[in-house]
């Protein structure tokens, strides 16, 4: 009896994907969809844990919160906040990105020493530098030593410098995936275009801005872009060092969105949420469009 040397034939669909995805699809929509749903329908109703049952109100929460001078104002420090992140943690990041560039043994291990904050809890890093920037904390023990005298720097207590504090914290925390992100995008520029430059008489300098900069657009957006949605749905850094203090100056709209929550209003802090969707909708998709459309100009 011949033997065929040929593989046997599966059915067409017998190793379909979908039993792979379909797995992921109910987790993400127990987890994710449905309560997405549930907060645009929440929104709309008087749903608190004073009341035994929920009744629709319409457009009261909104009208109400939007009289609110407390949201206005936690809104206006959410997207301070953001911008500042946006800016810092992509300046450290391209920083290091040129400062660790070369490929030496020293270089390579300061990039795994700056990535390591990368990976730690965000709220473990904001509770040690809350416990270094306290008036005698480590940061002020070191300068005392340097300068040979008693330091007291409230440096987490100042109603106009401190959201700056946090906001370089959360840019120290994620400045190492902008410099992994930029040192891709370096390494992808062709050597004989920087060789052209030099030769046209360009400064480093001058080659940076006009050259090494607008060739990595890409990786600019892509940090840009993930600076502005973390720092905009920001909670644990900002928590775990001021809780929102001093006196509200770092109140984020995360942080009273949890702190209405907690009070028991829950239909205001849902409302609060969809504020702060439309707020990332309206101010960082249009930053993302506009640098997406200068790569593409520069392309």
């Amino acid at each position: 009896m011949a033997i065929s040397g040929r593989a046997p034939r599966h059915r067409a669909g017998s190793a379909h994907p979908w039993g792979f995805v379909v797995p992921a699809f109910a987790v993400l929509a127990v987890f994710f969809l449905t309560p997405t749903v549930y907060n645009f329908i929440y929104a709309f109703t008087d749903w608190s844990s004073f009341k035994t049952a929920i009744n629709p109100v319409g457009l009261e929460n909104f009208s109400e919160l939007s009289a609110s001078g407390s949201l206005r104002r936690a809104l206006v420090i959410t997207l301070i906040y953001a911008g500042g992140v946006a800016v810092f943690q992509n300046l450290f990041g391209l920083g290091l990105a040129l400062l660790l560039e070369r490929d030496t043994r020293v270089n390579k291990v300061a990039r795994v020493v700056f990535f390591i904050p990368v990976i730690m809890s965000a709220l473990a890093v904001g509770y040690v530098f809350q416990a270094l920037l306290r008036p005698e904390g480590g940061l002020n023990q070191a300068l005392g030593l340097l300068i040979g005298s008693p330091v007291r720097i409230a440096w987490l207590g100042s109603t106009t410098w401190t959201l700056l504090v946090v906001i370089l914290i959360h840019s120290w925390k994620w400045m190492g995936m902008s410099m992994l992100v930029y040192l891709a995008g370096l390494k992808t520029i062709d050597s004989q275009v920087l060789e052209a430059a030099r030769l046209d008489g360009a400064s480093p300098w001058q080659t940076l801005l006009h050259i090494r900069i607008p060739l990595i657009a890409p990786a600019v957006t892509f940090n840009v872009a993930t600076a502005l949605l973390g720092s905009m749905n920001s909670f644990d850094i900002v928590q775990a060092t001021t809780g929102g203090g001093p006196g509200g100056s770092t109140e984020l709209l995360n942080l009273f969105i949890f702190r209405t929550f907690g009070q028991g209003l829950y239909a205001q802090a849902t409302t609060m949420s969809l504020v702060l969707f439309a707020a990332v909708v309206v101010l960082a998709f249009p930053v993302i469009g506009m640098l997406r459309r200068r790569e593409r100009s520069i392309a």
